[in-house]
């Protein structure tokens, strides 16, 4: 039986060390820099500087959010348990009265909320811009970008405690990180355009779309595209996507299952 004061007890002092270290500040002041900047230059290559529209606005913090998210994400978490190990305190923490769930279900709620309130903080900005420049009704399209955002960041931060749990030390644990940052967000969607264009498209053109399911960053993409054509027109392999996954219950189903699945094995794994 899990105890809910337990596991808020933990996740109280995770979020309070993030807090305390200004992990929480040094992220939020990341995104917000960077949001802004992109927000008003993103349009350059084209010749344009400034708000051009909501539209390519989300469309070019899209593109920030898939690089910079999941590698935070994996870097916050990373070292969750094995760092402990590693310190020599987990035995410690384990002799209080607290399950091996309780634990590690309180060290995520804590690292979650760290890394949601960092990026809300970040991405508040580009919020209150957008309402000044484009009205009220702005915040809604933009409210759903935030959302899928936070989720996706969830979603990488539940694989990052995954490693903590299955690698032996740190330095294996930040190899681990980088190695699923590179796969995710730059080798994937390339394995997969590469076997489809090299069979010519005569195989695996009908499973395609939900191949992409099987990458939080590509959940993300198609998550984006919905009412947004301009953000469609840039992230091409989701436009696909779409046609064939319309439906945003099956991916938030998915996104959801990114965040509970990794979560749950480095539960069991855990377990003595």
């Amino acid at each position: 039986m899990i105890e809910a004061r337990q596991v808020l007890a933990v996740a109280a002092k995770e979020f309070r060390d993030r807090l305390r270290n200004r992990w929480v500040l040094a992220v939020a002041l990341v995104f917000a820099v960077f949001s802004l900047v992109i927000t008003y230059a993103g349009g350059a290559q084209q010749g344009a500087v400034g708000l051009r529209s909501l539209e390519f606005t989300i469309a070019s913090l899209v593109s920030l959010v898939i690089y910079l998210v999941p590698l935070i994400a994996l870097l916050l978490g990373f070292d969750a348990i094995v760092g402990e190990r590693e310190r020599g305190s987990l035995d410690l923490l384990l002799a209080l009265p607290l399950t091996r769930t309780e634990l590690l279900l309180g060290k995520y709620l804590g690292l979650a909320g760290a890394l949601a309130l960092a990026m809300l903080a970040g991405l508040a900005l580009v919020g209150g811009v957008l309402a000044r420049r484009f009205g009220g009704d702005a915040l809604y399209h933009y409210g759903g970008f935030v959302l899928s955002a936070v989720l996706l960041g969830l979603a990488f931060l539940s694989l990052a405690v995954l490693m903590s749990v299955l690698a032996r030390d740190r330095t294996r644990a930040s190899g681990l990180a980088i190695v699923s940052w590179f796969f995710f967000v730059l080798v994937f969607d390339l394995l997969l355009l590469g076997a489809l264009v090299g069979t010519g498209g005569h195989y695996g053109g009908e499973i395609f779309p939900y191949l992409l399911l099987l990458n939080p960053a590509d959940v993300f993409r198609i998550l984006n595209v919905f009412s947004l054509d301009e953000v469609r027109n840039i992230h091409g392999v989701a436009g696909i996507a779409l046609q064939v996954l319309g439906d945003i219950r099956v991916l938030g189903a998915a996104m959801l299952a990114w965040i509970v699945a990794p979560l749950a094995l480095a539960n069991w794994r855990f377990k003595p």
